[in-house]
């Protein structure tokens, strides 16, 4: 009977994990004995007219039940497992399992080395266990939810899912915390004793952390501690805090942005990057930054980013400067306001098949890049043009196809402050037709692939300055035109060898305002009025080609390394032929010299759109394409095929002959070629332009040709070369590219940093420094792979249009970076200006990775744009403000 009972109550134990009122071997006298109550009978009902059939149809009625059912003792089914045992001790009601032991009770996971359920007291404990030498491991985890605690052990309360945890170890947002001891009020307050908060990785030996005595636990919520000071390297540090308070939460939430200051030689002390940042909601933000100096300067900066998942994305930067150079009052005291306007918008392919939109805006102050004294954009000081397009287009899925596009562009020239604007564009193009083709046979022959086309060009440009931009004198003087074209083609082979084609354009084009030229006797000038309403003008042309492709190759054979190479000709003949259209042109008689002179014109002028020409065209026009590929031996000995390499990628000579023109018919010879060296990594393109015509005395070109002036075949007027080498160690490696200068990109500028970088290293949106432990590892133990990359452009531009022979252009810039060890990043950015005889712009970059930490420092030594600055912080986003920024600023 004893046996028989162990078990039972043993069964009982296992299904219900400890319930507190479960006995063994003795059982528990009860002396005080409840009597049952007493039932009432269900009485008949009295009716003086009762069958006995009727009586049997009565339900009996019962009496309710007094009791309750009794509460579970447990919310949920505790599941467990062990390695080595499971046991169970009666009398102290608990059940130990030992080794990779594993307990789960609803949303509560726990895994240790030992865990011991004390049923009686409706408590769980676990701790670590000693392996083979005598070192504790298997430390617990503890984990809830999301939250994940690793201390070195643990008492859980069951019931009140309270908890002592000693040496606990957490990870939340980007804290890693460690605490002395910590208790667990529920499953959303911890409070902690003697913790640590660092974002290091390794939370044992942290580089830094924040020691607090006491601090109370939010998890994906907040942490509140008192007293706290900073350590670092074990190093107690003179900066304390009375109290803190950290955010824990993955969202992006809204702050306060910290400055960094500095000193400028014209403008006094300054704070830069002060603001305020917006987490308005998880699909868009904004960033208001601003800066100050002591004289009175001030700039204030609206950032912001937006993406629709599978529909848009995009950002958002407006910027403004007030600049105040000297004091008030005195002779060097000047005042100016220069801003930008940036704006990038990418739609998502997925999103709409047939339409699209996209903008790519950067427009504002021309010599904003140049003025600006914000330290992001010194590497942009160089650009000489902004330009800016905002597009829409659709495609409506009709027979014919036909395409639209609404457009609005800007180009802006830094250098002379014009700007050229069109507000929109519209461009509406039909499909080819073709009307004699067969509908499913094929397009061969004059007949059948002769085809139609119909397109329209509307446009209202704005040619305006800088100081006039969107004024009352910009708009009105507006231009707008409409373009019509209308080209019927067709294409055919000729003696099986020869691709001929032919075509005939009609061009029809309105305007709006067109001119009238007259001479004035009050001002004794010529005058010219523009004349509102709508006016045409209607051309045509007719224009065909014939080519052919010639292949030519020369074996050395196969024993040698170079074994053949290929040649590919494209010559190729064109005529063209265009009418006079003077009945467009109106003369009128003027006297602005001492002699009376007809001067004729045509309305047209200035136009969009262009003019009608007045003169005869008809030219014949001679081109030829060439490139040039070699088949050398393969190092590789297993390759039994030889490999092709590019000699020229094109080599182009071209020119025309005008057969009406009554001199210069031959206008001048033009050469390009380009070719690809070293894998690809090396561009190399060049171009000349060679005269047959000489020069008189003046430098002017006459009607003689040069070698029948006592000089060569052709005349070289100009001529240039450019050269861009780009590598890296990373070269082949899919996924380690570098990536481009972003901000660079919208300032108008280049993708690398050969004319200097673009970031600022206080602003962690701008952070592109990321943990890579491949970087980071030692391949060999007397190799060490160092990454690395460079960038080089070389550019030499030769005039010699009147006899001059100068090099006008002769300028090398290399951009250099490296890392010197896996901590250590270098780079540098210069050139060197031969013509003018000094380097280019400077900067040079120093970065050391410090685990939690990021140093970064710029100079830019000598120059219209010296500066420097020192940055030293904490990498995480979350202890952002934990820095040292100082710098100063460009000297302008």
């Amino acid at each position: 009977m004893r046996a028989n009972l162990f078990h039972i109550v043993l069964s009982a134990i296992l299904l219900t994990v400890g319930a507190s009122k479960s006995y063994s071997q003795e059982l528990r006298n009860n002396k005080t004995n409840i009597p049952p109550k007493n039932q009432p009978q269900a009485k008949k009902p009295v009716s003086p007219t009762v069958n006995a059939d009727d009586s049997l149809k009565i339900a009996t009625v019962s009496a309710p039940d007094s009791l309750k059912p009794k509460k579970p003792l447990l919310e949920s089914k505790i599941t467990r497992k062990a390695k080595d045992y499971e046991r169970f001790n009666q009398k102290t009601k608990q059940l130990t399992l030992f080794n990779e032991a594993e307990v789960y009770y609803q949303d509560i996971e726990l895994k240790s080395g030992i865990i011991v359920l004390d049923y009686g007291k409706d408590e769980i404990y676990a701790g670590r266990i000693k392996d083979s030498t005598g070192k504790l491991t298997q430390r617990p985890v503890f984990k809830q939810g999301q939250n994940v605690v690793e201390p070195d052990s643990i008492r859980f309360n069951t019931k009140t899912k309270k908890a002592l945890i000693w040496n606990s170890r957490t990870e939340q947002s980007e804290f890693h915390i460690k605490a002395d001891i910590v208790k667990r009020e529920n499953d959303s307050v911890y409070y902690m004793k003697g913790a640590r908060f660092t974002t290091s990785k390794d939370i044992d030996n942290p580089e830094y952390y924040f020691y607090t005595s006491r601090a109370k636990f939010v998890p994906g919520q907040k942490v509140v501690v008192g007293g706290t000071n900073m350590v670092i390297a074990d190093v107690p540090t003179p900066i304390f805090l009375p109290f803190a308070f950290f955010p824990m939460t993955d969202k992006a939430q809204s702050g306060i942005l910290l400055p960094s200051y500095g000193e400028s030689n014209n403008r006094g002390f300054f704070l830069q990057n002060i603001g305020y940042y917006f987490a308005l909601s998880d699909n868009y933000d904004l960033a208001v930054l601003g800066d100050y100096y002591t004289n009175g300067s001030y700039a204030m900066r609206f950032e912001s980013r937006y993406a629709w998942r599978y529909q848009f994305s995009g950002n958002l930067n407006v910027r403004f400067e007030n600049l105040i150079n000297g004091e008030r009052g005195y002779p060097d005291y000047a005042k100016q306001r220069i801003y930008n306007i940036q704006w990038s918008h990418s739609q998502d392919p997925k999103a709409n098949v047939n339409s699209r939109f996209s903008a790519s805006v950067n427009l504002g102050s021309s010599q904003y890049f140049r003025q600006s004294i914000n330290q992001i954009n010194v590497g942009s000081s160089l650009n000489n043009t902004l330009s800016s397009s905002i597009s829409y287009s659709k495609t409506f899925q009709t027979v014919p196809q036909v395409n639209m596009s609404l457009t609005a562009s800007h180009q802006q020239n830094t250098e002379s402050k014009a700007i050229s604007m069109t507000l929109p564009t519209l461009q509406v193009n039909v499909d080819r037709i073709f009307p004699f083709a067969p509908g499913d046979g094929p397009k061969k022959g004059f007949i059948k692939n002769m085809n139609i086309q119909y397109s329209l060009k509307a446009e209202n440009r704005y040619q305006t300055y800088d100081s006039l931009f969107f004024k009352s004198e910009m708009f009105r003087d507006a231009k707008t035109g409409f373009q019509h074209t209308i080209p019927l083609s067709t294409n055919f082979k000729l003696f099986r060898y020869f691709s001929a084609s032919t075509s005939v354009n009609y061009n029809e084009v309105w305007y709006f305002k067109t001119i009238r030229k007259e001479y004035d006797p009050t001002t004794t000038r010529d005058t010219t009025y523009n004349v509102n309403g709508f006016d045409a003008f209607r051309t045509y042309n007719f224009g065909s080609s014939l080519g052919t492709t010639i292949y030519g190759t020369f074996n050395f054979g196969k024993d040698k390394k170079i074994q053949a190479i290929r040649h590919v000709m494209r010559p190729s003949v064109s005529y063209s032929y265009t009418p006079s259209f003077n009945q467009y042109y109106d003369k009128y008689t003027s006297q602005a010299t001492a002699e009376t002179i007809v001067k004729e014109y045509t309305r047209f002028e200035n136009g969009i759109f262009g003019s009608p020409g007045k003169n005869v065209s008809n030219s014949v026009g001679f081109s030829l394409s060439n490139t040039f590929e070699a088949k050398v031996t393969d190092r590789d000995t297993t390759k039994t095929e030889a490999k092709k390499i590019m000699l020229l990628n094109n080599f182009n000579l071209s020119t025309s002959y005008n057969i009406a023109a009554d001199s210069l018919k031959w206008s001048p010879l033009r050469i390009t070629g380009g070719t690809t060296l070293f894998k690809d990594k090396m561009n190399v393109n060049f171009g000349a332009t060679l005269n047959p015509y000489a020069l008189d005395n003046a430098g002017r070109t006459i009607n003689k040709f040069n070698i029948d002036n006592g000089g060569s075949l052709f005349r070289m007027t100009n001529a240039n070369l450019t050269v861009g080498y780009s590598l890296a160690s990373t070269d082949g490696e899919e996924g380690k590219k570098k990536s481009p200068d972003s901000q660079g990109v919208r300032n108008g500028g280049r993708e690398d940093d050969l004319f200097g970088a673009n970031t600022d290293p206080s602003d962690p949106r701008q952070d592109d420094q990321k943990d890579d432990e491949a970087t980071n590892e030692i391949k060999d133990l007397f190799k060490l792979d160092i990454p690395w990359d460079m960038t080089l452009a070389y550019s030499l531009t030769y005039s010699n249009s009147r006899r001059e022979s100068d090099i006008t252009g002769n300028s090398l810039m290399v951009s250099a970076n490296t890392d010197i060890t896996p901590m250590w990043k270098v780079g540098v950015s210069t050139g060197y200006d031969f013509v003018q005889e000094g380097f280019t712009f400077t900067q040079i970059r120093l970065s050391r990775d410090l685990l939690s930490w990021k140093m970064d420092f710029s100079w830019v030594p000598f120059g219209q744009n010296t500066y420097w600055s020192f940055f030293i912080g904490i990498k995480s986003s979350i202890l952002q403000d934990v820095k040292y920024d100082k710098r100063s600023v460009p000297n302008r």
